[in-house]
């Protein structure tokens, strides 16, 4: 695998992180939306993820040398979460249906964050391999000097 390579299986990584932050960013920001345009509350959103083979190049490259072909991610999907939403009871709200219960979004702020902290460390990590295979060519063009 050649350097060029390590670049773009990491940075294929960190779009797809950078796309799950995206999608938890909105169900936080709608945790508490009652009333949408399709109607009910908003439901919690989620990032699916599958591999994403390397270009045609690339691939070519790798069998003639007889090596591992490499993978990287891309975003499958987002899919709604279709679970009931939570009702609470309080006949003032302006949505509160007949019986003074309020349906309010499928969204768990504590599992958000959670979701939030691991999504940063994810995109961290491809961070820190692309600046470490940048050092790595670096270190190799010294020695030819």
């Amino acid at each position: 695998m050649d350097i060029f390579t390590t670049f773009d299986i990491a940075a294929s990584g960190l779009k797809a992180q950078q796309t799950r932050l995206n999608t938890i960013s909105s169900n936080l920001a709608n945790a508490e939306t009652t009333s949408t345009p399709e109607g009910g509350p908003y439901k919690k959103k989620s990032v699916v993820f599958q591999t994403e083979p390397v270009p045609f190049q690339q691939h070519l490259s790798a069998s003639i040398q007889d090596q591992r072909h490499s993978e990287g991610v891309k975003v499958a999907k987002i899919v709604e979460d279709n679970s009931p939403p939570q009702l609470i009871y309080d006949p003032s709200h302006p949505d509160a249906r007949p019986d003074g219960y309020v349906a309010l979004p499928n969204v768990s702020v504590f599992k958000e964050i959670v979701d939030m902290m691991s999504a940063t460390r994810s995109y961290e990590a491809n961070t820190t391999t692309i600046k470490s295979a940048k050092r790595m060519a670096m270190k190799a063009l010294d020695i030819g000097r």
